[in-house]
């Protein structure tokens, strides 16, 4: 296992101790979010804990069924108690960008209903300002993404269609939409930037996760380390 993977296995083991037995849980989608899951089936099966999850996406779902975590939807839990998930790039401020797996409107959804959001990643995610070689992912409604990407152009962006990986076609969401993968390049306001793309119409969700994260444990080669929103 490279360095990579352990420092991710370390920070979903650090994230995984915010759990209470009884919790009602979102289940983050993507690779370090996938040990913090397989991490709460260990814990709930050692412990005999009664715990729910939320799944925030088709992948996140199969992983929790493998791992013995019993499902559950926001119809029965509005509001979660814990929601452990991962980010493309996060900044001291804990602001982030997520939606390279795709599921970003699900999991803003899921983030933003939750008592105690928690990220997990490796240090290479670390940045001083968010945007640095990253796009932000946009879902579009299929109907309006040739008035969505124009408008992005316009505003300094340089948006590209996101393709399938082994299948010909654009990449479609959990809820039927496309995704844009946005380069704004450094990006001084995030949260003003979040605002903009949010006022195009036909922009279902961004992948700028601002304000949202309450902690975040950053695995490095050698431990890991823990950021807080004071």
């Amino acid at each position: 296992m490279s360095w990579k993977e352990e420092a991710r296995k370390r920070a979903a083991s650090a994230a995984v101790r915010h759990l209470k037995n009884g919790f009602a849980v979102g289940l983050g989608s993507g690779n370090t979010a996938a040990y913090a899951i397989k991490e709460m089936g260990r814990k709930i099966l050692q412990e005999k804990w009664r715990i729910l999850g939320v799944p925030t996406s088709h992948q996140a779902l199969r992983l929790a069924v493998a791992a013995g975590i019993p499902i559950t939807t926001l119809d029965e839990h509005p509001e979660l108690d814990l929601t452990i998930d991962g980010a493309d790039q996060l900044d001291k401020d804990l602001n982030l960008i997520k939606g390279m797996g795709g599921a970003l409107t699900r999991e803003k959804i899921v983030a933003s209903t939750t008592k105690e959001f928690v990220i997990v990643a490796d240090q290479t995610k670390l940045v001083e300002k968010l945007g640095k070689n990253q796009p932000i992912p946009v879902e579009v409604l299929p109907f309006a993404l040739p008035t969505v990407m124009l408008k992005i152009q316009e505003m300094g962006g340089k948006p590209i269609l996101r393709e399938g990986k082994g299948k010909v076609g654009p990449v479609v969401t959990d809820n039927g939409n496309l995704l844009a993968d946005a380069n704004f390049g450094l990006i001084d306001s995030p949260r003003e930037l979040n605002l903009r793309l949010k006022s195009i119409p036909g922009v279902i969700e961004t992948g700028l996760f601002i304000g949202m994260a309450d902690t975040a444990y950053v695995g490095t080669p050698t431990g890991v380390e823990k950021f807080e929103i004071k």
